[in-house]
């Protein structure tokens, strides 16, 4: 059976914006099982359009990502993020209940070099690269809490390192969590909102998603 199309929440000339679904990689991966992945399922489903990648989600990770549709968008879009001119929230489910309502997690980042599959990544302050995550809590549930969160850096992991190092991974994280005893819920982690200027046009664009798991209780 051939998997639902991908959801386009915007598109022009110069750029797509979808809403990624879980458990897909953005782009191929080097082994042979892992070339399904959403640039070539979108390549499938508009072969008319050249399609490139922009920046990433982790697989597990659901929300809305940019892809342009010209080079010329292409090399904005990405001296945009490098400027940190992009500005992303996600939403997440951590285990625990926060004591504060709202922090700043500063924890430079680097991978794992003993662990590569799948890879790993852990905060180093002597070797790490610059890492900062804002957070605040939305809502505070019996053993479980509704973060929002706003990376103001893009290292991998970034938003799943910085929640386990200070005691509240992600739900059904398959990395950094304890094991999750419901097999169907995958990561709970959305990218939900994202707010740039229009690379050719200029026109700040404004877009914003629900998450799977925002109303749960």
């Amino acid at each position: 059976m051939n998997p639902p199309p991908i959801q386009v929440i915007h598109q022009d000339d110069h750029l797509m914006i979808i809403n990624k679904p879980a458990s897909l990689l953005t782009i191929p991966g080097r082994s042979p099982d892992k070339q399904d992945c959403v640039w070539s399922r979108l390549r499938a489903e508009h072969p008319e359009q050249e399609i490139y990648l922009v920046h990433r989600l982790d697989r597990d990770t659901t929300g809305l990502m940019i892809f342009a549709l010209t080079r010329e968008a292409q090399s904005e879009l990405t001296r945009q993020f490098q400027r940190r001119e992009i500005h992303k929230e996600y939403q997440a489910i951590v285990h625990g209940r926060p004591a504060e309502g709202a922090g700043l997690i500063d924890g430079p980042i680097r991978k794992d070099w003993t662990r590569n599959d799948p890879p790993v990544y852990i905060i180093d302050p002597e070797r790490g690269k610059q890492a900062l995550t804002r957070w605040e809590v939305i809502q505070r549930r019996q053993t479980e809490t509704l973060l929002r969160l706003f990376p103001e850096t893009g290292r991998s992991h970034q938003l799943r390192v910085h929640l386990l190092s200070i005691g509240h991974p992600i739900v059904a994280d398959p990395i950094y969590a304890p094991p999750c005893p419901d097999p169907a819920l995958t990561l709970q982690l959305c990218a939900v909102a994202l707010n740039f200027p229009h690379p050719v046009t200029g026109k700040m664009l404004d877009l914003q998603i629900t998450p799977p798991f925002a109303a749960g209780e």
